[in-house]
């Protein structure tokens, strides 16, 4: 009888998965997913395709003065746009104005020092890994209406 039993588990518990997989992709393939009545801040559920945004929804960035910083130790923004420097694993173009080779001669920020330590606080002789990816920390500034409104006060 044990030997009976031991057989036939697996075939139980691959045919109920396989089950319950078919039914979960047949709802998913039906939009029947269940977000829990969740809706992101552009009002859809979060279930729902992203949609291209159109219209005013994107804003130029101006390229203009930098905004003050709004707390201690905020990342800088970026006062102009930057879809046209690509930041990858091999590539940094942030780096033909900010280094420390060229931003006087570009007229940039220079790239900080926090930028040059690893994770044990070591100097390095070029931008850590952990800094690389500049447009992680570092964001477009846009003068843009908030999306949820809020009651911030900046530090003083």
């Amino acid at each position: 009888m044990k030997k009976h039993f031991l057989a036939i588990l697996p075939v139980t518990v691959l045919a109920t998965g396989l089950i319950l997989f078919t039914g979960i992709s047949q709802a998913a393939d039906a939009g029947l997913a269940n977000d829990g009545g969740l809706a992101t801040l552009r009002g859809a559920p979060v279930s729902a395709p992203e949609k291209a945004p159109t219209g005013d929804a994107l804003k130029p960035v101006p390229d203009t003065e930098v905004f003050d910083r709004i707390y201690d130790d905020q990342p800088p923004l970026v006062s102009h746009a930057v879809d046209k420097y690509p930041v990858t694993k091999d590539v940094n173009k942030c780096l033909d104005c900010h280094s420390a080779e060229n931003y006087k001669k570009e007229k940039a920020t220079k790239i900080g020092s926090s930028h040059f330590k690893d994770a044990n606080g070591k100097t390095l002789p070029n931008v850590s890994s952990r800094r690389h990816f500049c447009l992680q920390c570092h964001v477009p500034q846009v003068d843009a209406k908030e999306l949820v409104s809020n009651t911030f006060q900046r530090a003083e």
